[in-house]
């Protein structure tokens, strides 16, 4: 019994494998490339692409007898997707996150060019309970999880921001210009982080890095928050490794893998 399901789990790995090479690729794939990059023998490969085609998630063309995946797996993802509820599994990331680094930590996503915090957990002063309550809405561009999810956006869509938002000055540190802000964001997409430096909310500086899903694209912000005599730029240093693990363990829960 034991021997027969061991096998089945490997008979599973192996299609699994298949699915996850054939995915990868971007046109039709030969049986022969199958087997060579999987290092599956090519009996097992044709085996499990014909079970895997009399499912109705394989293709294969009449004519360059080249197999592909069906939209089947868009079908079936679109049905996971819908399921998913971010707030509910970042929970605990976000829990661990505030432990950890003993101040208040928030996720957060964008709507109508806004970022809007989803989720809060709190520090040893309560302090995002009057600065980041669920719900809220901010500024991107001067906030930490705003600008992380600015550095998703392109030139055209940058100008389309700041016409449609403008940069508003909320506080004396806030970046105001379009140069500024481009700076910022290139030095964010370089080190993986961003910093609010009373940028929002005189007395409070924050740490915050994206959140990505299996597209690739940042879904969400996660930062830690605290009050400037706390987070000096020492603490935040120390903080950094922390949410930046805990950020890509939750990255991917969402079925993000980096490219190499």
């Amino acid at each position: 019994m034991a021997e027969k399901l061991a096998k089945a789990n490997q008979s599973i790995e192996k299609a699994l494998q298949i699915i996850e090479i054939m995915a990868d690729s971007r046109e039709p794939m030969r049986l022969q490339d199958i087997a060579q990059q999987s290092g599956i023998p090519a009996s097992t490969c044709l085996r499990m692409l014909t079970t895997l085609k009399n499912g109705g998630y394989v293709l294969q063309d009449r004519v360059s007898l080249r197999y592909s995946l069906s939209l089947k797996f868009a079908q079936i993802g679109s049905q996971v997707k819908r399921r998913i509820n971010l707030q509910g599994i970042a929970h605990p990331y976000l829990t661990e996150l505030a432990i950890k680094c003993r101040e208040s930590s928030c996720i957060a996503i964008q709507q109508e060019m806004e970022v809007v915090y989803i989720d809060v957990e709190d520090g040893p002063d309560n302090m995002l309970q009057i600065l980041q309550r669920i719900g809220k809405r901010a500024p991107m561009h001067c906030t930490g999880v705003g600008k992380v999810m600015l550095t998703d956006y392109d030139d055209a869509a940058i100008d389309s921001y700041i016409a449609r938002k403008g940069l508003p000055q909320v506080t004396e540190h806030t970046l105001t210009t379009r140069e500024a802000l481009v700076e910022e964001l290139a030095r964010i997409r370089q080190q993986g982080y961003a910093i609010d430096n009373e940028e929002c909310e005189l007395g409070a500086r924050c740490i915050a890095t994206g959140i990505r899903d299996y597209t690739g694209n940042i879904v969400a912000g996660l930062s830690v928050s605290g009050p400037v005599s706390r987070m000096s730029f020492e603490r935040i240093e120390e903080i950094r490794p922390i949410l930046l693990g805990i950020a890509a363990d939750l990255s991917g829960q969402l079925s993000y893998h980096k490219a190499l």
